[in-house]
């Protein structure tokens, strides 16, 4: 996993998730407590409810990118980037500042004027985007999205087959549309990345949502940092039956979980309250391996769909499922015969059997291959026989 520099940040494994408080300078954008449009009174709230509450980084936003309003031209968020600018000028706290924009030349007038990181809602859709920020040397947060300036996040729109050099169709489900869509563009050198959480189409359901969620460690195959936008987001609310208002500690309990699960950056609007959260969600992180001198670092990945990720990124051979042999699950059984506790002696390589103290107990482990050659091979009771075939439904 690669640390990105973002104006003297570092963003990546080993180090504190970062916390990205948002200040529009958009009327129309819904969230009215973070809107201003006067510079003082703005950068007052940058002091007081961004930086003074624990923002790392305050992302400034120019227009709303709600689906149902009309998009701005690059020349008219340019006529906004005045109070953008002068806010940033008058905070008196330290952080990094970020701009939201989908267009190479209002970032590239956001850096002259003293921004230190871009902010692309629409995926480098504008293909001169990653050329400036590399000009620049600046980090930015890419979010998953088609090519196209006027359809941020929706990328069911996408025409996949017009996007492989393959000509293949849609591959999978939603979050495996996000994953691939991440990539179209490309990337830099100091890119972090986006999985475009939110309801950016009318075609998005709240479970795609709730899929991409489950399946975030995934994102880490990319080796780059990740950047979560979950604060007060419809897929977790519905949850729990809450209205935006209501909706704060369903987000502090989804951002605890997306730090566990591989969230580097998360934005909010609620910055000291999930500040909190993170620093829960890091204390709770298992500890992993990583020395840059020996050239080792073990990966996060618990699930074959993680470690293909990774085997994808690395170019290994696709000849093998390597997947299912590098990740482990383990499993208590109970109700077993004397005969069951034999016939799991012997396992197959990669699983194994230890048998309990109590009578008809064990725990059976081993790589999804090997479970699955277990499931082959094993003779026993009708209750093994159909405890295996619930494990080889899990896998």
């Amino acid at each position: 996993m690669r640390t990105v520099d973002a104006g003297g940040l570092s963003v990546g494994d080993g180090h504190p998730t970062r916390i990205m408080g948002v200040l529009n300078v958009s009327k129309e954008s819904p969230y009215k407590p973070s809107v201003f449009d006067d510079p003082g009174a703005a950068a007052e709230y940058v002091d007081e409810s961004l930086i003074g509450e624990g923002a790392d980084i305050v992302d400034i936003g120019l227009e709303s990118a709600n689906k149902r309003l009309d998009v701005l031209s690059a020349e008219a968020e340019l006529e906004r980037l005045d109070t953008a600018v002068e806010t940033m000028e008058t905070v008196s706290g330290d952080a990094v500042f970020s701009i939201e924009t989908r267009y190479h030349e209002v970032a590239a007038a956001a850096l002259d004027r003293g921004f230190d990181m871009v902010n692309d809602i629409c995926g480098f859709a504008d293909p001169e985007m990653p050329r400036v920020c590399e000009e620049y040397d600046v980090a930015v947060a890419k979010m998953a999205s088609p090519p196209d300036l006027e359809r941020p996040g929706a990328v069911e729109d996408v025409d996949w087959s017009a996007h492989r050099a393959d000509g293949r169709e849609r591959r999978g489900s939603y979050a495996d549309d996000i994953y691939e869509a991440l990539a179209m563009n490309g990337f830099t050198d100091r890119t972090i990345i986006d999985p475009a959480f939110g309801g950016w189409s009318e075609a998005k359901t709240l479970a795609d949502d709730r899929e991409t969620f489950r399946r975030l460690r995934e994102f880490r195959g990319y080796g780059r940092p990740i950047l979560v936008s979950i604060n007060r987001k419809n897929f977790l609310r519905d949850l729990a039956g809450r209205d935006t208002e209501g909706a704060l500690p369903v987000s502090l309990a989804a951002t605890a979980m997306a730090v566990e699960r591989g969230a580097h950056i998360v934005r909010t609007h609620d910055v000291a309250e999930t500040r909190d959260a993170a620093i829960i969600g890091d204390a709770f992180t298992p500890a992993r391996l990583r020395d840059v001198a020996a050239g080792v670092e073990e990966l996060d990945a618990r699930t074959p769909a993680d470690v293909r990720r990774h085997l994808d990124r690395l170019g290994a051979p696709a000849d093998i499922d390597h997947a299912v042999r590098a990740t482990t699950r383990v499993f208590e059984l109970s109700g077993l015969t004397e005969r069951d506790r034999a016939e799991l002696a012997a396992p197959p390589v990669g699983a194994g059997f230890a048998p309990g103290s109590e009578e008809g107990t064990g725990v059976l482990y081993g790589t999804p291959a090997a479970l699955r050659s277990l499931v082959r091979e094993v003779d026993g009771s009708d209750q093994l026989r159909a405890a295996l075939e619930r494990v080889e439904d899990s896998l």
